[in-house]
């Protein structure tokens, strides 16, 4: 477990509900590899903030590095009916269309 890890884990001890953390704790298990830890992770960032479009992205992205590939698209499609930011937007579609819708 690295230092970050155990961090930001006490910091969501303290807050639950911190989604910045929660973000921040997804991003270091993928970081790390620790993949299937990071996607249940990406997952509570969503049910706090369903238009927080970069948990569907970065979620999407390693449930691909996973193989789980129907997965993934189904991460990017939450997050294009989620988002409202155009940026957002055009980079979960890219990832979709290179699945292959």
């Amino acid at each position: 477990m690295t230092p970050r890890i155990q961090l930001l884990e006490q910091i969501l001890s303290q807050d639950p509900s911190s989604k910045l953390a929660r973000y921040g704790l997804a991003m270091e298990y993928v970081n790390t590899g620790e993949w299937v830890r990071a996607i249940p992770e990406f997952e509570a960032v969503l049910a706090t903030d369903p238009a927080y479009s970069a948990a569907y992205y970065h979620g999407g992205q390693t449930l691909e590095k996973m193989g789980r590939l129907d997965e993934a698209r189904e991460f990017y499609r939450r997050g294009i009916a989620a988002t409202r930011d155009p940026h957002a937007l055009g980079e979960l579609e890219a990832a979709l269309s290179i699945l292959g819708d």
